[in-house]
């Protein structure tokens, strides 16, 4: 019996051994894998489900909800003689608004790292002036903003008189600029954090072939286009993907400065699931679910995108 189980032993040891090398990564993985699969994928999952019901969220979406198919969709987008909703219409719209505007704040933070990675004195107080907006709340943000962008005593307001210009209303106040004082305020945190990750990727930055581009005689945009910029590429995709993942997911901003006002004008597809679902005109869970599976959509195109192209980049780095 003892030499039948030492041989089984020694057969088990000597498997986990050839195979060790394999096996090793994925038990470390294994606990992460498991979050990722409960706390992301399973909601996922069960949103997609949920909006195949109507549904208000009270007691248990079997027993409670109606199951409709694909009518929340319909509702959307108007298909199959539904009208289209308009609210969801301005909210896509709104986000696509965000989606462009907001890669400004990736020039803007490659610019001001440029800047800042100068050898100049009192470069460290520059930094640090820079570097405020990144290390405070959203909420903190909202606040500030809408204090400036007051109509009758904000230095906003104050400025544009100066040169006769006036807004009725005020920003916020005007449905024609709204949404744009938002975004402006969303790019002053969004660009100190892309500065981040550019002064970053040029503390990277090979001297030699700095210096070997100076003797070949390249300086200014030559210099910043052929030899900076290529060494800074990691930087400007991880800003790609930080970027264009928070204008689609824009809440917090749109909450604290409007509400989704005025008249509706400033909503996001992220705020109008909340209106839809926990605002006191909610209680539609089923429809606010088939809202956050289109924006979920919309993310999954870019990200697939970016996982393609870092998948491809380290292929390439392998070869």
């Amino acid at each position: 019996m003892s030499i039948s189980a030492d041989s089984d032993s020694q057969r088990q040891r000597s498997w986990y051994k050839r195979n060790e090398i394999a096996i090793t990564p994925w038990l470390f993985l294994a606990p992460g894998v498991l979050f990722f699969v409960v706390y992301v994928i399973a909601p996922i999952w069960q949103s997609f489900g949920m909006s195949l019901y109507d549904w208000n969220g009270l007691g248990d979406i079997d027993t409670n909800g109606t199951y409709i198919g694909l009518e929340n969709y319909n509702k959307l987008f108007g298909l199959n003689g539904e009208r289209a909703d308009r609210n969801f219409q301005i909210s896509l719209w709104n986000n696509l608004r965000w989606l462009v505007l907001y890669l400004l704040a990736i020039p803007l933070g490659l610019f001001i790292a440029l800047f800042l990675n100068q050898n100049v004195r009192g470069i460290r107080l520059y930094k640090s002036l820079f570097f405020f907006p990144f290390v405070i709340s959203q909420v903190v943000v909202g606040l500030v903003f809408s204090w400036f962008y007051l109509p009758n005593n904000g230095l906003f307001t104050v400025m544009t008189g100066w040169f006769g210009i006036e807004i009725r209303g005020g920003v916020l106040g005007n449905p024609n600029t709204a949404t744009y004082g938002i975004i402006a305020a969303g790019l002053w945190p969004q660009t100190a954090y892309c500065m981040i990750l550019y002064l970053t990727g040029l503390n990277a930055v090979d001297p030699e072939q700095v210096e070997a581009a100076r003797l070949d005689g390249a300086k200014g945009r030559k210099m910043l286009w052929h030899v900076i910029l290529p060494q800074l590429k990691p930087a400007t995709f991880i800003a790609f993907v930080v970027t264009i993942i928070g204008a689609l997911r824009s809440f917090d901003l749109v909450s604290i400065m409007t509400g989704g006002g005025p008249f509706g004008s400033t909503r996001v597809l992220s705020y109008y699931v909340f209106e839809k679902s926990l605002s006191e005109r909610g209680l539609q869970y089923g429809y606010a679910a088939a809202v956050a599976v289109v924006l979920f959509l919309i993310m999954l195109v870019f990200i697939s995108y970016f996982l393609w192209t870092m998948y491809q980049d380290e292929k390439e780095a392998r070869g």
